[in-house]
This record gives C-alpha cells, structure tokens and sequence, in this order.
C-alpha cells in the first residue's frame, strides 16, 4: 500500500475484472452466437486462404504475399480479444492479469495499425498496377514486399508500444474494474489516481499519425487510379481496371466507415448507449477479419481457383 501526494492511497493491482456489457446482460448469450461463428469463420477462411497462396505456386506474387500479410494480422488480432469475450460471455471469466491486459492493449493498438498500414501498402500496389502497368513487374518485387512488411512492423510496433507503457507506469488506487470487454488503454488508465492527459493525447496522435496518413495516402492512391481509369477510351478497360481495385476498396471501405462510427459513438455517447461504442470495439476485431478473405476469394478467380485445385488435391 503506497501514499501519494494528493491524498490517496494505492493498492498493488494485480489483475483487472472486464466488465462486459453490464448493462444488457440479455445480450450476452445471444451476442455469443453470431460472435462464435464469425471468429471460426475468421480463422478458418484466413487459415484457407494462407494455406492455398502458400501451395499455390500461380499465387507467389507480390499481391498475393501483402493478403497474407492481411490475413496474418486478422488472426492475431481475432486470438488477442475474441475467445477472452467468449470466456466472459458463457463462463463469466471477467478476470484478467495486469501483464495480460497490457499485453492485450499493445497487441489490439500495434495489430491495428500495421493492419490500416498493409491497406495503404496494397493501394499503393494498385495504383502502380493501373497508372504505371509498364514498370509493375519492376517496382512491385518480392524485395518491394519485404521491405514494405519490415517497415509496417517497424513504424507500429515502435510507435504504438508507448501506450501501454505509460498506462503501465500509472498508479492504480484499489480500482480494478475495466467498464469494458477488452483493456482499451483509455478504459484501463481512467482508473488510476494519477493525471492520465499524456496517456490520452499520445494515443490521440499516434492514432491520428498512423491510421490518417494511411487514409489519405489510400485517397490519393484512388484518386489517381479514378483520374487514369477516366482517360482509358478502349472498351471495356475502365471496367476491367476498376475491378481489379474491387475487392481491395469494398474492404478498406468497411474499414474506415466503422472506425468512423465508433469515434462517432465516442462523440455522442450520451446519447446512445455506453455499451454500444464497447459492441462496436468487439466486432471491429471479428467482422473484417471474417469479410476480407471472403471478399477477396470470391471476387479473384486465381484465388478461386486456387483453392478449387486445394480441395481437389485433398478429396482426391
């Protein structure tokens, strides 16, 4: 037990208790449902996926190797935040060690951004595709795809591991109960006794910093792609390259609009419910893990296909 200058005194945290959607207990066992088949959907289609680009030999390229990465990086953060809901939901395992939580909250916070990363690195990928189809071969590489992981796990995990550091180091008064299903670090450090302003507006920047610059970078990429498909006068060519961009906008788009929401919840979450904007946090971390392999599958026929000559193999 410690005194502090301002009066209070603090008691050794040594777990947390996750306090998941208290307010709509009625949710939990039919929010496991849908949640449950989405995570196996998550890890079977990305395992599918990974499986048939590694065997595959029409599939060792450039493109396919940054949807691997992708894939990757949906099922770290699906094994990181959902079977700890599960637990809590059906078995009421609120209860999480101080080492786990901000093992959690680094990983949500640098998988996340390496993710928003990865979207801009494969729009980069199609913008050189379709505004410089010529010089394709020699700037999208297998060295270009290596350099461009290194530096996606780099910039995040440098970056973001100053986030539960700072929480880490804060003074935790007796409070241990997290109002929330996963150790969000704005949900964790309000419950210190100390002043958490650096906590919040490093993470403020940083997320800004990462997931911004890729948005607008994806923007321009976009706009550059729409200006070149808008001169191509062939028929056909401007369908043809705009659905090579499909798959890739349709994800990013589902990206975007529901981090856009949850900041949208946060700004007005007095008037809707607190366990919404908490829902919403769930999902962002099972819902485009679950889509980007099906989307990508079903609108790539070398991927269709791909793994068409997998099952055929296997059932042989």
């Amino acid at each position: 037990m410690t005194a502090h200058q301002n009066g209070t005194t603090s008691v050794v945290v040594s777990d947390f208790l996750l306090n998941c959607l208290v307010r709509s207990p009625s949710w939990k066992f039919w929010l496991s449902l849908p949640l449950s088949f989405l995570f196996l959907l998550a890890m079977g289609a990305n395992g599918v996926l990974l499986v048939t680009i590694q065997l595959e030999a029409s599939l060792h390229e450039p493109m396919y190797y940054l949807l691997s990465i992708l894939s990757l990086l949906d099922i770290v953060l699906c094994l990181t935040v959902i079977p700890k809901v599960l637990a809590i939901f059906w078995f009421d395992l609120r209860s999480i060690s101080f080492s786990a939580c901000f093992i959690q909250m680094y990983i949500m916070n640098c998988f996340l951004g390496m993710e928003s990363c990865t979207f801009m690195v494969m729009a980069y990928d199609r913008y050189v595709a379709i505004c410089h189809p010529l010089r394709y071969s020699s700037i999208i590489t297998d060295q270009f795809v290596a350099r461009a992981a290194m530096f996606i796990l780099a910039r995040n995990a440098l970056l973001t591991m100053f986030i539960p550091i700072l929480s880490a180091q804060l003074h935790y008064c007796g409070k241990n109960i997290i109002e929330n299903c996963i150790c969000a670090n704005l949900s964790v450090s309000k419950l210190s006794c100390d002043n958490v302003f650096l906590n919040k507006i490093y993470q403020l920047i940083v997320a800004w910093t990462l997931l911004g610059s890729d948005l607008v970078l994806i923007f321009l990429s976009y706009l550059f792609i729409l200006k070149t498909v808008l001169r191509l006068k062939a028929k056909g060519a401007a369908a043809k390259a705009l659905s090579t961009c499909g798959s890739h906008f349709i994800l990013i788009l589902f990206f975007s609009t529901i981090l856009l929401v949850l900041v949208f919840t946060h700004i007005a979450k007095k008037k809707v419910s607190p366990d919404f904007p908490i829902l919403l946090n769930v999902l962002h971390h099972v819902i485009p893990a679950a889509l980007n392999p099906i989307v990508y599958g079903i609108r790539t026929q070398e991927i269709k296909e791909g793994i068409r000559k997998l099952l055929r193999r296997r059932f042989k």
